[in-house]
């Protein structure tokens, strides 16, 4: 049996979350197979809540030289892979988007065959894919077009996308053309499997299905040397032999986890981190998640942060009424982030009222 907060313990301990790693971006990267990151600059607070000495730099370096993409992945949604990652996950996830496909009357394979010849001429946005086949497909609208393009093809996010300190419009192109190499011919399921609980268990096979969008998993699980557990709802968890399980009253630190934080995102249950109260007020109906401020393992209130020219503020909105000791830890934990994503500009924390 695992208790809840054992449950808790162990996926933080996977996640870095009880002591920061001394590892490299891509390291960390690779680690937790990816960081969900429709936000362009959700992922960088989610390796400053995990790492001793991360710089924005770092990342931004990772991406302009190729070896981390920005690419729609698990479940269909953006994320940051390592290179190596993008070539083996991409394949194995492209049933997710072929769920999405709905062009009656439709030659997909042509449809696609001409978006790829666009992208790979040069990086292109959604609107200008969209125009540019209208005319070969002129009864379906340039958006459907350009979404079928996205679900039938690896479109990676191409620089300055996803640069600290820089915007501009989403352009894309192939994971292949982009890294000069083609996507894994024969992607490995059951590795995806072992990533995954290395990374997010002990888990159910359900969760494992809802963090990567992969439906008929058991039959994976079952071909797996694993351990097994029974959570106090009875369910059957799997993990791997020897990966780390703490003690269940094992110090869990405050911390302020990313927008868009895989952690809350990987299991079909999220109680083992954040309560079904808590989840409506964090994860919006179209979608958004928010920042949000773990206190003894658990979510217990969300955050902001906002910058103008020469200031930088964090706003925390306690969930519950935090005592004096965790309300100084969060603040704490606040100005570190600040010194770290803003480190010129006046820094500023401020409270909300509490309360969910």
């Amino acid at each position: 049996m695992l208790s809840l907060r054992a449950l808790n313990r162990a996926t933080l301990a996977r996640q870095h979350l009880l002591r920061r790693a001394d590892l490299s971006a891509e390291a960390l990267i690779e680690h937790l197979v990816g960081l969900q990151a429709q936000a362009p600059h959700a992922p960088y607070f989610g390796f400053w809540c995990r790492l001793k000495d991360f710089r924005a730099a770092e990342l931004s370096q990772l991406l302009t030289e190729r070896k981390v993409v920005r690419i729609a992945a698990m479940r269909g949604t953006v994320h940051l892979l390592s290179a190596r990652d993008c070539l083996e996950l991409r394949p194995i996830t492209q049933v997710v988007f072929d769920r999405a496909v709905n062009l009656p009357n439709v030659d997909l394979a042509a449809l696609a065959k001409a978006g790829r010849d666009l992208v790979e001429e040069k990086p292109r946005t959604n609107k200008e894919i969209g125009e540019l086949l209208a005319p070969l497909w002129p009864d379906h609208p340039p958006e459907s077009l350009s979404m079928a393009i996205r679900d039938s093809l690896p479109l990676v996010q191409v620089p300055p996308r996803g640069l600290w300190g820089s915007s501009g419009q989403t352009r894309t192109t192939t994971a292949e053309h982009w890294l000069g190499r083609p996507l894994a011919s024969a992607p490995s399921v059951r590795a995806m499997v072992l990533r995954y609980l290395n990374a997010f268990g002990p888990a159910t096979v359900a969760d494992a299905q809802k963090w990567s969008g992969v439906m008929g998993l058991r039959e994976v699980f079952a071909q797996l040397d694993l351990r097994t557990f029974r959570d106090d709802q009875g369910r059957e968890l799997f993990d791997l032999p020897d990966a780390p399980r703490p003690p269940e009253d094992t110090p869990a630190p405050v911390r302020l986890l990313a927008p868009f934080d895989n952690l809350l995102l990987s299991h079909a249950d999220r109680t083992r981190v954040l309560s079904d109260e808590h989840r409506k007020i964090v994860i919006t109906q179209n979608g958004l998640v928010s920042g949000t401020v773990l206190v003894d393992g658990f979510v217990r209130g969300a955050w902001k942060f906002d910058q103008a020219r020469d200031t930088a503020a964090i706003t925390v909105r306690p969930f519950v009424r935090f005592t004096k000791k965790v309300s100084g830890a969060v603040e704490a934990e606040a100005h570190d982030l600040l010194a770290a994503a803003a480190p010129t500009a006046t820094p500023t924390v401020r409270f909300a009222q509490a309360g969910a």
